[in-house]
């Protein structure tokens, strides 16, 4: 597997939709693993393949349910052509990055649960229902699909050493 670039603003491919993926061949499933050691060598917790410069709708998340046990159980999500077929009514605002908007953080509002849908890298159809951190991750990451990056999304934004020592909730 190899690392990729991932690319920053004011990048074009990070404006653009993607396309949907309709081959799931050996090549996808190698885009995959790279976007997943590229994510956690980044450190990231999600990662879209508009960020490495691929204008098709994957995404990868790793997820862990309690980052402060030590050996946690960790989830890694693979979504082709994902969709969030639900989304709860309640909102949440929380302070965001991005690997590909580098030095800078933002007040963001997103639903508090979602239901995702799609593809896994096999073709199979999956689905998934994310709660609170996870589901602004899947949210976050399902908007590079889109051409949207949290900045337009942001209420205030930041730089590192402003960024507010607790999450708004």
């Amino acid at each position: 597997m190899a690392l990729r670039e991932v690319i920053k603003i004011p990048h074009p491919t990070l404006r653009r939709k993607a396309h949907k993926i309709h081959q799931f061949d050996e090549e996808l499933r190698k885009l995959v693993q790279d976007m997943i050691e590229t994510m956690r060598d980044e450190p990231g917790v999600g990662l879209a393949a508009p960020q490495v410069n691929i204008s098709q709708r994957l995404i990868v998340v790793e997820y862990s349910e309690d980052d402060s046990v030590q050996n946690a159980k960790v989830k890694v999500f693979v979504y082709v052509n994902p969709e969030l077929t639900k989304l709860s009514e309640k909102k949440v605002t929380g302070i965001e990055g991005c690997l590909s908007v580098p030095n800078l953080y933002g007040e963001v509002e997103r639903a508090l649960s979602v239901s995702v849908h799609g593809l896994n890298q096999y073709g199979k159809d999956i689905s998934t229902h994310a709660n609170g951190w996870l589901a602004r991750i899947f949210q976050h990451e399902i908007d590079h699909l889109n051409g949207v990056l949290f900045v337009d999304r942001a209420d205030k934004l930041y730089k590192p050493e402003d960024v507010p020592d607790e999450e708004h909730s």
